[in-house]
């Protein structure tokens, strides 16, 4: 769910990882609707999408263009910052659930629908969304594709849930134009009950050109996996994060460099509590500890501010914590729902949810 070359090469030009961390550093005020819209103070501001689509797939270009895709086969774009949003939904694809999209640009995207057999496919545009070209659609009853990723505008993968208990991966060459599955002889066996959560397009994460990183979660624990070249070959680590049932596990990463990773999760059903629901590593996900003070609640989306080691935001449908500590804890700093969130390398963040909710992260003077 990330734009091409934005966090993962840190330029050194926008705002920085502080400055962004301060935007957020207190809490909604009381009676702020959603605990989201300040009246012009710094914070999270929700923009007009005239939709109630849930928007779990986001990419942030930067902080006037973004990209969401989410429910009812709906997919949106703003060049302007959010103040509009132009409906470039691919034709006929109202049946379809879009949970996850990668942008290079303003012109370039590729948006994934999930679900069991041809309801997973994937669609390219080059031109803005003026028009899309489906580029694959699955035809095999047992795989179900979560997430998409990409190490460069050329190359990328997709994954699925566990086929013949192992997770089934596609990788293209061409900028998702064409998809091919990979050979599962470098895949760990899955575990019994484990899949992945496509709950906001972070499931897979890559940074650098090779390395990628698929969450888990179902099975008696929560697991990292780590491929170091584009997924041939992969290794599986314990993440800590509570499992041992379909609703728990890990639902998303981030990672600011090849070493430096987060995870977060939890149990997404409302009634029941998510703790331990984040974790850290620094090296390259061989190890994960538990956070000492983890977010409150289950969190589905994770992302490192800009320019910065140690500051990132984590968003969950009761709120939105700050880390400044490089994940080992975690504070509570908005209360609106949002189920994924994406920043950008010139100072940029977003996040989307519900109800046709994207906001961007304002700062004072915006």
């Amino acid at each position: 769910m990330t734009s091409m070359g934005k966090t993962r090469r840190m330029m050194s030009v926008g705002l920085s990882g502080a400055a962004l961390a301060a935007v957020l550093a207190a809490p909604a005020q009381a009676g702020e609707p959603g605990g989201s819209e300040t009246g012009g103070r710094p914070g999270w501001q929700l923009t007009e999408t005239g939709t109630d689509a849930r928007f779990r797939g986001l990419a942030a270009v930067s902080r006037d263009t973004a990209w969401a895709a989410g429910s009812k086969g709906t997919v949106l774009r703003t060049t302007d910052g959010g103040r509009s949003w132009r409906n470039v939904s691919p034709p006929g694809a109202a049946e379809l659930q879009f949970r996850d999209i990668e942008a290079f640009d303003a012109r370039r995207a590729v948006v994934l629908a999930i679900g069991e057999g041809e309801s997973s496919r994937i669609f390219r545009t080059e031109d803005g969304g003026a028009t899309w070209t489906e580029s694959f659609r699955n035809t095999d009853p047992r795989a179900f594709y979560d997430c998409v990723t990409f190490f460069d505008p050329r190359h990328g993968l997709a994954m699925s849930d566990p086929v013949d208990g192992k997770y089934r991966i596609l990788s293209t060459r061409d900028g998702g134009r064409s998809w091919e599955v990979l050979p599962d002889a470098g895949m760990p066996a899955a575990l019994p009950g484990e899949a992945g959560f496509a709950a906001s397009g972070q499931c897979l994460v890559s940074a650098g050109p090779k390395d990628v990183w698929l969450a888990t979660g179902g099975g008696a624990t929560a697991r990292v996996l780590h491929s170091g070249d584009r997924g041939l070959t992969w290794t599986a680590a314990e993440s800590g994060i509570p499992a041992g049932d379909p609703a728990r596990g890990v639902f998303a990463l981030a990672f600011r460099d090849r070493t430096h990773g987060l995870a977060v999760g939890g149990d997404y059903r409302p009634d029941q509590a998510s703790p331990r629901a984040a974790a850290v590593t620094g090296d390259g996900g061989r190890t994960w500890r538990e956070a000492e003070a983890p977010p409150p609640a289950y969190r589905s989306g994770v992302a490192w501010l800009p320019h910065s080691g140690s500051a990132a935001l984590a968003v969950g449908p009761t709120g939105t914590d700050l880390t400044i500590d490089g994940g080992r804890t975690w504070r509570t700093v908005d209360t609106g729902s949002y189920d994924t969130v994406d920043c950008t390398a010139d100072g940029g963040c977003w996040a989307s949810g519900e109800k046709g909710r994207i906001a961007r992260l304002s700062r004072a003077g915006d």
